[in-house]
């Protein structure tokens, strides 16, 4: 099933392909050059052993009684009817409803003590994601004073150097219910160039493609490379081209373009069906696990960042628990659909990592947006929490076997080791080899810091 996407232009890439006949004026060669300090302020030993990153995005806000961090002491209207069950590192308990992620939980660094202060999923959403609170006037809609996601910040001072992809979203970008696409996940201030590859794609489908990756029957190869070399002659002689912005794009959109159907790295990446009928069965048959999958096969190839982003579910828009924002019988959907596939796919994922000698070099953060209110509301659900939720790291430089932070004994409050959003891409950077205090500049050549947050020392080893 062919799957498309576009560019941020509007162009696709086979529009993009076929643009080799374009004429003077329309192509020009040269870019702008973000300037970066990679810096750290204490290198240790963690400083950059992670090669790639994978960002599992649990869409709207995991409760963190049903998953990480179970109250079996606190009164029954807070901590529910889902108990606990210990977990391979003695001592650690979670729900119940994650028995897979218990067993290998010593593959894991669990940090009870995220919190926000935020209840919304937009500009809370965009603080985890980009690492710096929102500040803008409409949370609803992307601006181009948006901090940029931190995929940009990979692909501008960490890009991968064996595929034309440094930074991928998979199946689907963050929305809003009714289809809003919400700020924190593109280029933001630093421009459409810097955006993440979207690839909004059902790697389910049977014969999973994806367009682009393969030139049309009417192009092959040799007419390609007359076409580019034919309007690369042309940009020569029209200097005044270097100096127009769209020009630019354009010619880095088409570069861009025959480098994907030039890198059989980045094709060969998206060919699920080359995987053994019993791997794709282990991560789940479903958008998220085999999603997950993709992701692993993508790093495999030397992609440096996934966004693998919790699908949304076919007619979720009319629904009062899409994702898990369980604001209505939390307890089923819990128990029937959510926890079951991130159980299935999530411990599938570590394994198969493990087994393959990538864990060692990749960090895998799961993380959601915010966490559940202690108590239940009449609907049966819990509502938005930002004061304090839970989240996971593994992989590359991460310290397993181990709790990092704590709440209070109602779930409410932090009580130990408060971490925020701008903590964690710290983290991140810190061990993708980037550094907190890396400096990288705009389009107007300002210098910005990529966080104001500190590493999770805690977490790291």
């Amino acid at each position: 099933m062919p799957i498309t996407e576009r560019f941020h232009n509007g162009l696709s890439r086979r529009d993009a392909l076929r643009a080799g006949s374009l004429g003077a004026g329309a192509l020009v060669t040269g870019a702008w050059n973000a300037g970066a300090q990679a810096g750290d302020r204490s290198r240790d030993s963690t400083f950059g052993r992670a090669k790639s990153l994978l960002f599992l995005w649990l869409a709207g806000g995991p409760s963190q009684y049903e998953t990480f961090d179970p109250k079996p002491d606190a009164p029954a209207e807070i901590r529910g009817i889902f108990k606990p069950t210990a977990t391979s590192v003695p001592g650690v308990q979670i729900c119940e409803l994650l028995p897979r992620t218990a067993r290998m939980a010593d593959e894991l660094c669990i940090v009870r003590s995220m919190s926000t202060g935020d209840p919304n999923h937009e500009s809370g959403g965009y603080w985890v994601t980009t690492g710096h609170p929102y500040r803008g006037s409409n949370m609803r809609a992307t601006h181009p004073t948006d901090w940029p996601a931190f995929g940009s910040i990979v692909k501008m001072l960490k890009p991968s150097s064996t595929v034309p992809f440094s930074a991928v979203v998979l199946p689907e970008p963050i929305i809003a219910n009714p289809g809003v696409f919400l700020p924190g996940q593109n280029g933001g201030f630093l421009g459409q160039r810097w955006d993440p590859e979207f690839f909004r794609c059902d790697p389910t489908v049977p014969d999973f493609r994806i367009e682009g990756f393969e030139l049309p029957a009417d192009l092959p190869p040799a007419r390609l490379d007359g076409r580019h070399t034919l309007a690369q002659q042309l940009d020569s002689r029209a200097p005044w081209a270097a100096h127009s912005d769209s020009a630019r794009q354009q010619v880095r959109t088409i570069r861009e373009a025959i480098g994907i159907v030039n890198s059989t790295a980045a094709r060969d990446a998206f060919r699920l069906d080359r995987e053994p009928a019993a791997v794709r069965d282990r991560y789940g048959r479903t958008k998220w696990g085999q999603s997950l999958l993709l992701g692993r096969r993508l790093v495999e190839a030397g992609v440096r960042m996934v966004f693998v982003n919790w699908p949304r579910e076919p007619g979720d828009m009319n629904v009062g628990n899409p994702l898990w924002d369980t604001h209505s019988n939390n307890n089923a959907r819990m128990k029937d659909a959510l926890c079951p596939q991130f159980d299935g796919s999530f411990p599938a994922l570590i394994e198969d990592l493990n087994q393959r000698g990538l864990l060692e070099e990749t960090l895998v953060v799961a993380v959601g947006e915010m966490g559940r209110t202690p108590t239940f509301n009449p609907q049966g659900g819990r509502d938005h929490w930002g004061n304090v939720w839970s989240f996971l790291l593994a992989g590359a430089g991460v310290r397993t076997a181990q709790v990092v932070g704590a709440s209070d004994r109602r779930g409410a409050e932090v009580r130990d080791g408060k971490v925020t959003p701008s903590d964690l891409t710290a983290t991140m950077a810190h061990l993708l080899g980037i550094g907190p205090d890396a400096m990288f500049r705009d389009k107007a050549d300002r210098p910005h810091r990529v966080t104001d947050g500190d590493p999770i020392r805690a977490a790291l080893g």
